[in-house]
């Protein structure tokens, strides 16, 4: 039997060979490169190349996933409907009336959807967020009536800020109504429509407003001036285009907006201020009304005070033809240029082709159906479903 002494040397020992040797690493070994990842990432950056090398053709087909394994034209029609839309009614028109391309034309379409287009940017914003604004057709009217009416009595610097604080006015209890005591926004903004419409008639007595000295006021510019021959309405429509995309999609309020919509109890738990986030999407709303209205007063010179009757609905369409769902959650500013687009274009050339006036009601009725049956058939993965 060993000693007790043999057996704290042999401790010692084992303890200093345990010590000199180096420590073991505690986590698992290191991974080597996924073969998996490596091909995905070769694949893609061939693919990209490609692209490239094969210029606009390539860059069609990768637009449309033409060269996808799972290539579907179903797919295709629900998530580029609009596209493909524009395109064919671009190119059936041109070859139906030589007068479609020309650009006098082209700017007159272009100015004249201008202020629906306006309008349209703002309200995309409230609908991406899950909600509704019908109030914009008779805001429109008060504000423009307003800055109309103010304009030879306190100038139109003065006025037109008048018209601005009226217009955020009305978004603010849009968004305190909607955002802060969760009232439903179709009601809501429904009943603001009349109630705004009933004060613009109070206000004007049910007269209507023109500006005395159309020639000598620089307020016409809004309207009637160009900038390197290009409309100002044009370039208003376009400049609010591209600042509001980039607020939708390159801030946090924009991922903000679409969080909401997309499941807005979800989004408080996770920390979004959904009153605050509501409340603002109004103000820009209104914010894009006002500034329709300044294009509309300066362009005519003057007001009724039903100017704007009816506006909710066409913008309303363009949004909905543009692909922005009416549930919430989805949409782009860039589609909903091209959804004003298309139906200018379309009003625009039946009118060249000798249709009446009205019948631009019912084709527009076809167009809305059509988005609304894309838009669900982009959710659904396919056009037709023997499921609701």
């Amino acid at each position: 039997m060993p000693s007790s002494d043999d057996s704290s040397g042999e401790l010692t020992s084992g303890t200093r060979r345990a010590a000199a040797q180096p420590p073991r690493a505690s986590g698992p070994p290191e991974a080597g490169p996924d073969p998996v990842h490596q091909q995905s990432q070769e694949a893609l950056h061939e693919a990209e190349e490609a692209v490239v090398a094969g210029g606009i053709g390539a860059r069609f087909r990768a637009l449309l996933g033409l060269d996808s394994p799972d290539f579907s034209w179903t797919k295709v029609l629900a998530k580029q409907g609009i596209l493909l839309a524009f395109v064919i009614a671009m190119v059936g028109f041109s070859l139906a009336s030589d007068r479609f391309l020309s650009f006098d034309n082209f700017s007159s379409v272009l100015r004249q959807s201008s202020i629906i287009g306006i309008m349209a940017l703002g309200v995309t914003i409230v609908v991406i967020s899950g909600n509704l604004d019908l109030s914009v057709g008779s805001m429109l009217s008060f504000a423009t009536i307003l800055v109309v009416d103010l304009h030879d009595k306190i100038g139109p610097a003065p006025a037109m800020a008048v018209a601005l604080v009226a217009a955020l006015a009305c978004g603010a209890i849009n968004g305190t109504l909607v955002g802060v005591l969760r009232l439903n926004s179709l009601i809501v903004t429904l009943g603001m429509l009349s109630a705004i419409q009933g004060f613009t008639l109070i206000y004007s007595g049910g007269q209507n407003a023109d500006i005395t000295n159309q020639s000598d006021t620089w307020f016409a510019f809004f309207g009637r001036g160009e900038i390197a021959g290009i409309a100002v309405p044009i370039l208003l429509f376009l400049g609010l285009a591209i600042i509001l995309e980039w607020v939708l999609h390159g801030t946090t309020f924009g991922r903000r907006i679409f969080a909401i919509g997309s499941k807005a109890s979800a989004a408080e738990y996770s920390g979004i201020n959904r009153v605050k986030t509501v409340f603002f999407s109004y103000l820009i709303s209104a914010f894009c009304v006002w500034c329709a209205a300044v294009v509309m007063g300066s362009r005519v010179m003057g007001s009724q005070n039903t100017v704007g009757k009816g506006y909710e609905l066409l913008v309303l369409a363009a949004i909905i033809v543009g692909g922005a769902s009416l549930l919430g959650g989805s949409g782009k500013i860039s589609k909903t240029v091209i959804g004003v687009l298309l139906l200018g274009f379309i009003q625009n050339g039946l009118l060249l082709l000798g249709f009446s006036y009205w019948t631009q009601w019912l084709v527009t009725w076809v167009v809305i159906i059509v988005a609304v049956w894309l838009d669900v058939g982009a959710r659904r993965g396919r056009l037709l479903s023997p499921y609701a």
